[in-house]
């Protein structure tokens, strides 16, 4: 099963988001695996220490509930940046 949810709506300079709302839907969907994507409307996709730190902390929290974080995503102006494929997960 695919499922799309949305976890946390942005102000203009940050996001609120912790693990537990990010398992939420994802151990309601029976999920074996989970990735992250947010957008930067400054349009750079460079990931912020923020950001990171989050991925670090949700990587942390999946692999203790058995729910493994494939990527974390960042869009912004057509382009993406994935903190897999940068070696930042």
């Amino acid at each position: 099963m695919t499922a799309l949810e949305v976890v946390s709506i942005s102000t203009l300079d940050v996001a609120l988001v912790t693990p537990r709302e990010v398992f939420k839907s994802a151990i309601l969907s029976n999920s074996a695996s989970i990735i992250l994507a947010h957008s930067h409307p400054s349009g750079d996709t460079t990931p912020s220490k923020e950001d990171v730190e989050l991925t670090e902390r949700v990587k942390n929290a999946g692999d203790i509930l058995g729910i493994e974080l494939l990527d974390h995503i960042i869009v912004a102006d057509r382009k993406h940046f994935s903190l897999r494929e940068n070696g930042l997960m």
